[in-house]
């Protein structure tokens, strides 16, 4: 990434359930397509750690520009899901 990148990182790490163990998770499902519009707070995707499932949302508005793990797709906690181009 250049430093004029202006895109927004969409990660796990602040809504990782504080009560589990494991490190590792797995994305269930994207609720929004590449290219989608979104607003701050909107659920983007749900994924699940042990047997808890988890809604990942927006932390800004704008366009849903790179959709970085498929669905099924394995990952350690704070990885980047997904990245936001701001308005």
């Amino acid at each position: 990434m250049s430093g004029s990148d202006d895109r927004v990182a969409v990660d796990t790490g602040d809504v990782w359930p504080e009560d589990t163990a494991e490190d590792e998770g797995v994305v269930v499902n994207w609720f929004l397509r590449e290219g989608s519009r979104v607003e701050a707070g909107d659920d983007l995707c749900e994924f699940q750690v042990e047997k808890v499932s988890v809604d990942v949302p927006a932390p800004t508005s704008g366009t849903l520009e790179e959709i970085v793990l498929d669905e099924d797709d394995e990952f350690e906690r704070g990885s980047v899901l997904a990245w936001i181009r701001p308005d």
